[in-house]
């Protein structure tokens, strides 16, 4: 058996989580007040996942870049594939929160959206997105 120590994100508290594990599986959870505390030793023992935030490169937009995030989580082990995913990655004016801007990133099955406006760049130029 063993024991990971963790601090829950679920909620504001941040409760120290003592997690027992056997053969892969979470046995036990101690330290939490309140149940998002077990459901998150759990899934982050067995199966992590995280949101992944950056940007993209815009062409003929106001802002040269656009702040995009995955509209769900993916597996720890694919942060990097998305991240350079990202990088690779350039797309053109306007664009709009919520705009799928990748499918399937990283075979993940999870889309790219954009988290900002990028207004198309007028012949009188602008600052603002």
């Amino acid at each position: 058996m063993t024991t990971r120590t963790l601090t829950c994100i679920g909620c504001p508290l941040g409760c120290t989580l003592n997690v027992s594990l056997e053969d892969g599986r979470v046995v036990s959870v101690i330290g939490n007040t309140c149940k998002k505390g077990d459901d998150y030793a759990h899934k982050e023992c067995v199966h992590p996942a995280r949101t992944v935030t950056g940007t993209v490169r815009i062409s003929g937009g106001k802002l040269p870049v656009c702040s995009v995030k995955t509209a769900q989580e993916v597996p720890k082990e694919k942060i990097f594939e998305v991240a350079a995913a990202f990088a690779r990655l350039e797309t053109v004016a306007p664009v709009f929160i919520g705009d799928v801007l990748l499918h399937d990133v990283a075979g993940t099955g999870v889309d790219v959206i954009a988290t900002r406006n990028v207004a198309e760049k007028t012949a009188q130029g602008g600052k603002n997105g």
